[in-house]
């Protein structure tokens, strides 16, 4: 028998952390915000790190049953954690990753105003990822769930006299609303069918009903899948996820690129026994993903802000992650988001030290030549790019390619799948080693003559001091994170490539045996196109930004309809703003005329005239005249004789 676990506690202590640094961490020493911020997502991970220890001995799934939460007639919805091991793969990387970003954020924000407000936010948020990956019913899921889109909405705006932060989380917030609709309408559903919103009882009743094939079950999964889109800013709803790197960098670190846009995956992944009976729905899944790995590789191809290079290639990544599900190969979606998590929050700090050392500059346009002025931030950084565009044996290179795999063998429009995911992997390599050229190779661009001005930018750090290596506070996590985009993808190094997939093998009692198809030989041949392919991408950014750095220039100006289509993002914000506009003006001047004028207002005219008919009527017969009296009493009399008569001939005609 298990011991008790006390999972209960792990998003308690980040919740505790809130509460001290948000009700009092104003008038708290800057030493003690950081100590209560840092303990309170500290205990979590050694507590994750202690089950997993001891992981052989306890009985998976550990459910925890805290109490009822909702009891209505025969609905009943208690707070229950579930510990399995999807769970544990998720613990790991929200508490790990989580807890190096948040040592990394007491050095980039050491100059900020409201530091304690930051910390507050950043432990509420813990606080939510854990109950969402915790939870064991959906409704308790749908709580963390909104819970990271509030925190985000928070951290987003966290610089809140610009209007473009404020703008952004407001963007955010109202976007990943739109997802929210179908996951309530998917929870409505699932009341209605299956009586409860525990994983358990869903499961149980779906595997119960072998006959249960689409239907139901698709509407179920594709309302899931609006709620992931929003979560996971996949097409359409990607749009708030760029704007968000308005925010702080360890927040698009944190945030935005390691845990919380990761919520969509995870919750797909978790409810595959449904998204199994609805295979129209998987290929909705595949196709979306697809489509938004390249679409938003095509944009991050000419993006100069840093950040938003990197943040567009974060919805292209969770594309692939999409792509995944889609192909019913869930467990090569979840090894991606954990490979995803260790590059990625890299990239995102890296950058945030790029931006440090720079005193607040983004514009990869005015970097350059500052490979040997930040060299711990230049060779992790390295890590991080070489991790993301594929090149074994770094972490991405494992991940991506057996999703590649998984697509190619896939029988639903597979190959085409595959060349799609190919073709956006081109695409990585090359913007992200732009990315790296622009940043660290070439002759400097005017950085120091930019930034020799005493002063403090946006974010705080103090002008004046010249190009500078970050401190050891931010450097030592991007040390650790460079360690695992190296090796973070040897725990799935599949057969063809002489390894086992310790990943696969680890999760098969949740997706059950590692997915089967194709062979060694094929997969060794994907491998080696995908690496060609990668290394393509590299050559071809290393001709454009090193060896001849005029050709861009030439290129945009040749293709100058193309280079300004993706610099304007496909005019997808405007094309959006439209059609807000045009809901505003049915709202406003259509619904108005129809519900206000037509209706409400009619309703009152057509009661007010009624009436007022009734009174002129009455007001007739009450004349005052003694002889129109009489005539009145007369006629009715009249009528009453008359009904009076045939009532009674026609009762008598019955008898």
């Amino acid at each position: 028998m298990t011991a008790s676990l006390h999972l209960w506690l792990l998003p308690l202590i980040p919740f505790a952390g809130f509460l001290v640094n948000g009700l009092i961490g104003r008038r708290l020493p800057k030493a003690l915000v950081t100590g209560v911020a840092l303990i309170a997502t500290l205990i979590p991970f050694l507590q994750v790190a202690n089950i997993w220890f001891h992981l052989g001995s306890t009985s998976l799934p550990y459910v925890e049953n805290l109490g009822t939460w909702i009891s209505a007639g025969p609905f009943h919805a208690d707070f229950t954690l579930q510990l399995d091991h999807l769970t544990m793969i998720m613990l790991l990387v929200v508490t790990g990753v989580g807890f190096l970003i948040h040592i990394y954020s007491a050095g980039y924000m050491a100059h900020e105003e409201g530091y304690w407000r930051f910390f507050a936010y950043l432990n509420l948020f813990m606080f939510f990822m854990l109950t969402l990956v915790l939870s064991e019913n959906f409704l308790l899921m749908f709580v963390g769930w909104e819970g990271v889109g509030l925190a985000s909405y928070l951290l987003i705006g966290f610089y809140f006299l610009r209007d473009s932060a404020a703008n952004a989380g407001k963007k955010a917030f109202v976007v990943n609303r739109i997802g929210d609709f179908g996951f309530l309408l998917a929870m409505f559903l699932m009341v209605q069918h299956f009586g409860t919103l525990s994983y358990s009882g869903v499961f149980a009743q779906i595997t119960q009903h072998p006959e249960w094939q689409g239907g139901f079950l698709t509407a179920i999964a594709i309302f899931l899948v609006l709620g992931a889109t929003g979560k996971s800013a996949q097409i359409p709803l990607y749009v708030w996820l760029p704007d968000a790197m308005e925010g702080p960098t360890p927040v698009s670190a944190l945030i935005h690129a390691a845990t919380m846009v990761t919520a969509g995956i995870y919750m797909v992944a978790r409810t595959h026994v449904l998204f199994d009976r609805s295979p129209f729905t998987l290929s909705i899944i595949a196709i979306i993903g697809a489509a938004t790995a390249f679409f938003a590789a095509t944009i991050g191809l000419v993006q100069t802000d840093i950040k938003r290079v990197l943040a567009y290639s974060t919805v292209s990544q969770l594309g692939y992650m999409f792509l995944a599900c889609g192909v019913a190969s869930y467990t090569s979606g979840i090894f991606h988001l954990v490979t995803h998590a260790f590059f990625k929050a890299l990239l995102f700090l890296a950058a945030g030290s790029v931006i440090h050392a720079l005193s607040g500059e983004q514009d990869m346009r005015v970097m350059g030549g500052l490979r040997k002025k930040i060299p711990v931030t230049f060779w992790t950084m390295t890590a991080g790019v070489v991790a993301i565009s594929g090149i074994p044996p770094f972490a991405g290179f494992f991940s991506k390619d057996e999703i590649l795999y998984q697509a190619f063998i896939s029988p639903n429009g597979g190959k085409i799948l595959w060349f799609v995911g190919l073709v956006t992997a081109f695409l990585t390599s090359f913007y992200m080693f732009r990315l790296w050229y622009l940043t660290f190779f070439g002759e400097s661009r005017a950085v120091e003559q930019a930034h020799d001005a005493q002063g403090h930018d946006d974010h705080g750090h103090a002008h004046g001091h010249g190009v500078h290596e970050s401190p050891w506070i931010m450097t030592g996590p991007l040390v650790i994170l460079a360690i695992l985009s190296v090796i973070g993808g040897w725990i799935g190094v599949p057969a063809a490539l002489h390894g086992h997939n310790e990943i696969a093998n680890f999760l098969s009692p949740v997706f059950g045996s590692a997915e089967s198809g194709g062979s060694n030989q094929i997969a060794l041949i994907l491998a080696v196109v995908s690496t060609l392919v990668a290394i393509a991408g590299w050559f071809t950014a290393h001709i454009l930004y090193f060896a001849k750095p005029e050709l861009p220039g030439k290129l945009a100006h040749s293709l100058h309809g193309v280079y300004t289509l993706l610099l304007n993002k496909y005019k997808v914000d405007e094309l959006y703003g439209l059609v807000v506009m045009a809901l505003m003006i049915i709202s406003r001047y259509l619904l108005k005329a129809l519900v206000d004028t037509g209706i409400v207002d009619g309703t009152g005219y057509v009661a007010g005239y009624t009436a007022q008919g009734f009174g002129a009527l009455v007001a007739r017969i009450q004349s005052g005249n003694i002889r129109s009296y009489a005539g009145w009493l007369s006629l009715g009399a009249a009528v009453l004789l008359v009904v009076t008569y045939f009532g009674l001939t026609a009762h008598l005609s019955l008898r």
